[in-house]
This record gives structure tokens, C-alpha cells and sequence, in this order.
């Protein structure tokens, strides 16, 4: 692989640092837009989100659209850098008959989006399920008594070790390997279309970078989103709840009790969601990079 000393020795970690600013805009513009997703697909009545938002508002106040963001937001820099850095590295490494001057090729950019959705599993696991276990604090759905990030973290460690701090690991990785493949290679063929030649020149409009980044959020979403709900309902699970001895058993018995369409409780929200986010993720990443290597 004749790029790697090249393409290495140009990488030298402004991805990583775009990725950060990327993460932290995406969890800040879109975190309430999460808590009621994660209440809608653990509820068993299925609630809509305006009803939701209005009871949780009048009950506990704005701020409780907010709780539980310490954590992703402590982690989110790293992990969002992480992944675009690894991103930018593997789309190279899988685009060999590409210059290292052009843009990877799309395939080159399906196969890294995967393997750094599959690698970064391994640290977004243990963060979302302290979050979904803050989310539904106060919601009858949790019975985690701690309040804040660290200390329902140390609950989990004490009560079931190692085991419970990576509940949902396996259905985390099935939910982002592929949906990391498609979201990228999403947005790459979403700004090339609306900007053609933007690939090569980086001189998309901040609309592209909105748009293209919000179609990318929305696409890989959809195609993931029943994962996701399996992934929520085992991650809320503690001890003294447990319901569900796995992925299988967790699929079986909530199509049982609520019927197929428990499997897409809260895609509005979470598409509503994803658009804003990952249109914000992605200006906030090409910004910065941009900045970065004008310097």
C-alpha cells in the first residue's frame, strides 16, 4: 500500500480534532430530541413524543429534556474524534487504486465507515447505557436510584461487574458497523451530488454540509432504528428488572406484546433527530478542518 507513508504523514490528527468539535456541536443541538426517543421506545404505551415532552416538561421542568448529557457529552469528543480519524485512515486504506491526492473511493468509504462504526462500539457501549439509565430516571421505566453519570456507573460496576457496564455491546456493534458504512458513504455521495466536484475542491456551501450531513444522519437511522430499539430496551434493564435474556428474546417478546410496529416506536423523533444532529456534526467537522489546514 504505497499511500500509507504519504497519507500519514499529511493526517496528523486534524481529523481527530474536527471529529471532537463535530461530536460536541451534534450532542448539544440534538440531546432533547434523544431523551424522548429513548422514553418513547421504552414505554409499553406507546406515548407520542409531543405527549411526552408536555408531561415531562410540566412534571420536571426543561432542564430534564437535558439529563444524563454529562455523559456523552465527557465522552463525545473523544469518541466523535476517534471515529472520523479512524474514518479518514481506513477510507485510504480500502481505496488502493485511488491517488492519494483524490478523494477515497466510495467503496473505500462503505468499508471504513464500517470497521470505525465496529471500533468505536467498544466505548460508546458502557456511555449509552449510563444515558438510557439517567433518561428514564423519574419515568417508572428505571429503577436506578443514583443520580449523575459516575455514580450510576459505579452502581452498575458493583452490582454486575464488567458484564453489566458492557450490556448491549453485541447489539450496539450489529446496530453501528453498517450503519457507520452507509452513513458515511451517504453523505460523500449526498454532497457530490449537490455540489458536483465538491469532493475534490472542498468548496461546498454550508448549506451542502448541512443538508448532506442531516441526509446522512436520517438514512443510516432508518436502516438501523429496530436494532436500536432492541439495543434501549436490554440497555434499561438492570438486575431487578430484567425482562429479557437477550437480542432474540428481547425481538420475540416485544413483537408479541406490542405487535411490529414497536420495532419503529419513535422513528419520527429520531429522524427529526438524526437531521439535525448529523447536519450539525458534519458543518462543524468540514468547518473546523478547513480551519485547521489553512493554518
Amino acid at each position: 500500500m504505497e499511500f500509507w507513508p504519504e497519507f500519514l504523514a499529511s493526517s496528523t490528527g486534524k481529523e481527530f480534532v474536527a471529529g471532537g468539535f463535530g461530536g460536541t456541536a451534534g450532542i448539544i443541538s440534538g440531546y432533547p430530541l434523544d431523551t424522548l426517543r429513548v422514553m418513547q421506545q421504552s414505554s409499553n404505551n406507546g406515548s407520542a413524543a409531543f405527549t411526552i415532552l408536555r408531561n415531562l416538561v410540566a412534571k420536571e421542568g426543561p432542564t430534564a429534556l437535558y439529563r444524563g448529557m454529562a455523559a456523552p457529552l465527557a465522552s463525545v469528543t473523544f469518541q466523535n474524534a476517534m471515529v472520523f480519524q479512524i474514518y479518514a485512515v481506513l477510507s485510504r486504506a480500502f481505496s488502493t487504486s485511488v491517488s492519494v491526492n483524490d478523494p477515497p473511493s466510495y467503496k473505500g468509504v462503505a468499508l471504513g465507515g464500517f470497521c470505525s462504526g465496529a471500533l468505536q462500539s467498544m466505548l460508546l457501549s458502557p456511555v449509552e447505557l449510563v444515558k438510557i439509565r439517567l433518561q428514564l430516571q423519574n419515568t417508572g421505566q428505571s429503577t436506578e436510584p443514583q443520580k449523575g453519570p459516575i455514580k450510576v456507573a459505579n452502581n452498575i460496576w458493583k452490582r454486575e461487574g464488567l458484564r453489566g457496564i458492557y450490556r448491549g455491546l453485541g447489539i450496539t456493534m450489529l446496530r453501528d458497523a453498517p450503519a457507520h458504512g452507509l452513513y458515511f458513504w451517504t453523505y460523500e455521495y449526498a454532497r457530490e451530488k449537490l455540489h458536483p466536484g465538491c469532493r475534490r475542491s472542498c468548496q461546498e456551501t454550508l448549506n451542502t454540509m448541512l443538508v448532506s450531513g442531516g441526509l446522512a444522519g436520517v438514512v443510516s437511522w432508518v436502516f438501523s432504528y429496530p436494532l436500536d430499539v432492541i439495543k434501549t430496551r436490554l440497555q434499561a434493564q438492570t438486575l431487578s428488572s430484567r425482562k429479557y435474556k437477550g437480542i432474540l428474546d428481547c425481538l420475540r417478546k416485544s413483537v408479541e406484546e406490542e405487535g411490529y410496529v414497536v420495532l419503529w416506536r419513535g422513528l419520527g423523533t429520531a429522524v427529526a433527530r438524526a437531521f439535525v444532529v448529523n447536519g450539525a456534526i458534519f458543518s462543524a467537522y468540514e468547518i473546523t478542518l478547513r480551519c485547521l489546514f489553512d493554518k
